[in-house]
């Protein structure tokens, strides 16, 4: 896999989004509240409006946007919530780990101290990433598992 980075989503450049979530089924999988097709009004008015809410495309090496997450601020400023999480096919097969140190590299970037994120209990690739990456399971309700990694 190809070095990837992340670039900060300031002011709200959501063409890019757009493109990631053309499809359907994909934006419904990021966003299951979300109208289709993908809305770029909406996203900037309802889900990604909050003040201190921070969101990155993920960028490969030849500047091209195959990623996208966003942080929201979670239990206190020191607390950001992994949200919005999609790669698209052609980044997937080995970018996860890349990806997880983007997130945890951005997060520290915001002054976090922990990140918490929620998953689908049968996503076991996702799953498996997040254990991987240091993260403990909190708790686990409607099909939903609650995760955390404390940065150092």
């Amino acid at each position: 896999m190809a070095d990837l980075t992340a670039r900060r989503n300031m002011p709200f450049d959501l063409d890019p989004l757009g493109r990631l979530l053309a499809d359907e089924e994909d934006l419904a999988l990021v966003n299951p509240n979300a109208q289709r097709p993908f809305d770029a009004r909406e996203w900037s008015e309802k889900w990604l409006n909050e003040a201190d809410d921070a969101s990155f495309y993920v960028v490969d090496a030849d500047g091209r946007e195959v990623g996208f997450f966003a942080l929201r601020v979670g239990v206190g400023p020191e607390v950001r919530h992994l949200t919005y999480v999609f790669v698209e096919d052609s980044a997937r097969g080995g970018a996860g780990a890349e990806i997880a140190r983007l997130v945890e590299d951005a997060a520290r970037e915001l002054g976090a101290l922990s990140i918490t994120l929620k998953v689908e209990l049968d996503n076991e690739p996702a799953l498996n990433l997040y254990r991987s990456s240091g993260y403990e399971e909190l708790a686990s309700r409607c099909g939903m598992a609650t995760m955390r990694l404390d940065l150092e």
